[in-house]
């Protein structure tokens, strides 16, 4: 029956691995594991009472803020102060260039007398001589500057406009102190005569007065320039004639239209006027002969009473009987033409057609003449306007030069006027040591260490441990003998039969 923990394989049994399998490799290299673990927890032990409790680190912490811009000479007329406050990364990191430079590191070396505290070797191969020659002064600060160099932590915090600066030493705590606050004050004088060169108020106040002397001249041409001309504003004057000059060339224009259109009115009522009759009947009345007919009557009467009479003597043959019925028959027949004749009385006057026409005709040839008088008089008018402007463009042009001229002096005068008042402020400020850059928290001279000598202590033994531990492994892995018959078994898969053990001596 198989033990639990076992299985078959290939003829022969291999055994689980044990707790105390693990642990065997430790007690069998139990001196090289104690020796390990001895020496890694005595280093942890002088490291941290030896090193970190005399280690101590000083801070400082510097902020780039954009309160206030240096004049800059500029071509506008308001040319005023940058009110832009934000910091861009390049000025952060020219700022932190700036706090490194080897000239500031080495006054500060030379200021905290780091060149005693952190002697070289040469210096104690040298120790023989009783005076350091200039080269080995100028080698011992060289190397006290790099080793300051490369032990001072400069960074920027990303979510701001901080420059955290760090500087540690074993030591005294005062050394670390001393050299940030010296750093900080070398690095604000620094950049004060780097962002305000000398000389800008001279020269911005020896521009304000050529300016202000240039302005009065100008302004007293321009004066002099009205009074011989005559003209205060020939620039509004020629606006307002080019005005009165658009309006006058369409008044032309429309009077020339008026006088065409009377031509043709003219030459159209001429012809109808010779068309229509100067006078036109207005009456018409018809009248029969009535006076002749009763002349006619009372003849036909006589005649018819003269022959009744005859007749009363005469026979109808009787001569004077004929001629009173030719008589008489003459008489009828002219009562009857005068009864078919009649007289018609017809009354005349002006014809209205043609009096409107006449009147027409007067009246628009009295138009033509009024709108050729005034075409005529636009045209001279005209004429005028043109010469008074060409005069007019000359004497704007002059006024322009000398307009251009004054303002562009009064541009600079103000210009640098206000320059000159800025850099009053900004040497008042100077003097103040206001600056783009402040010690936001200064130097100050620690009193706990950096490292907590007690962490130090537990961690290397801790590290010690693991060291030991991973030191007994590595021996037992180095070690090819075989210590059991299942590291046989398991090492050249086959059974042993039998097995001896170590008799001590």
């Amino acid at each position: 029956m198989e033990n639990v923990g076992t299985k078959k394989s290939a003829g022969y049994e291999s055994r689980q691995l044990t707790l105390r399998d693990m642990l065997g490799p430790l007690f069998r290299n139990r001196r090289t594991v104690l020796a390990t673990f001895c020496f890694v927890f005595a280093v942890a032990l002088f490291v941290a009472w030896g090193w970190a409790n005399h280690y101590y680190v000083a801070t400082m912490q510097v902020i780039v803020a954009r309160e206030r811009s240096n004049p800059t000479v500029t071509g506008q007329q308001n040319a005023t102060v940058g009110n832009d406050t934000t910091v861009t990364a390049d000025e952060v990191a020219s700022e932190i260039a700036l706090l490194q430079g080897r000239d500031m590191l080495q006054e500060v070396v030379q200021v905290c007398d780091l060149t005693k505290q952190n002697p070289s070797l040469l210096d104690f191969l040298n120790k023989s001589h009783a005076e350091d020659t200039g080269v080995k002064k100028a080698e011992s600060l060289e190397g006290a500057t790099r080793a300051l160099a490369a032990k001072l932590r400069v960074e920027a915090q990303r979510t701001s406009h901080v420059i955290d600066v760090k500087y540690g030493k074993a030591g005294a705590p005062e050394t670390p102190a001393c050299v940030l606050q010296t750093l900080g004050k070398l690095y604000l004088e620094k950049h004060l005569r780097l962002q305000r060169p000398a000389g800008t108020f001279d020269f911005f106040a020896k521009e304000v007065e050529k300016y202000h002397q240039a302005l009065a001249d100008s302004e007293s041409r321009l004066a002099d320039f009205s009074k011989s001309e005559g003209v205060a504003a020939p620039e509004i004057l020629r606006t307002d004639m080019a005005q009165q000059l658009v309006a006058a060339q369409a008044g032309l224009y429309q009077a020339r239209q008026t006088i065409a259109a009377d031509e043709q009115r003219i030459d159209n009522l001429t012809g109808q006027m010779r068309g229509t009759p100067a006078r036109s009947a207005t009456a018409e009345a018809s009248i029969s002969a009535s006076i002749l007919l009763e002349h006619l009557h009372s003849s036909l009467l006589t005649a018819e009473l003269k022959k009744t009479q005859l007749l009363m003597k005469y026979d109808l043959s009787y001569p004077l009987v004929k001629e009173a019925d030719e008589e008489i028959a003459q008489t009828k027949e002219a009562i009857t033409h005068a009864e078919e004749a009649k007289y018609i009385n017809t009354t005349t006057d002006r014809d209205p057609t043609f009096e409107y026409l006449r009147q027409d005709l007067a009246k628009t040839e009295a138009d033509l003449a009024s709108e050729q008088a005034t075409a005529a008089a636009l045209l001279n008018t005209i004429q005028g306007m043109r010469s008074e402007m060409v005069s007019l463009d000359v004497k704007a042009v002059k006024q322009g030069g000398l307009l251009r001229e004054t303002k562009a002096n009064e541009e600079n005068y103000l210009l640098y006027l206000t320059k000159r008042e800025q850099e009053r402020t900004s040497d008042a400020l100077d003097e103040k040591r206001i600056a783009n850059v402040a010690i936001a928290v200064p130097a100050y001279v620690p009193v706990l260490t950096a490292y907590n000598p007690f962490s130090i202590m537990f961690l290397g033994f801790f590290c010690a441990l693991l060291a030991g531990v991973g030191v007994g492994y590595l021996a037992e892995l180095m070690d090819p003998s075989f210590r059991t018959p299942a590291e046989v078994e398991d090492m050249l898969k086959i059974r042993v039969l039998a097995a001896v053990p170590r008799q001590a001596a």
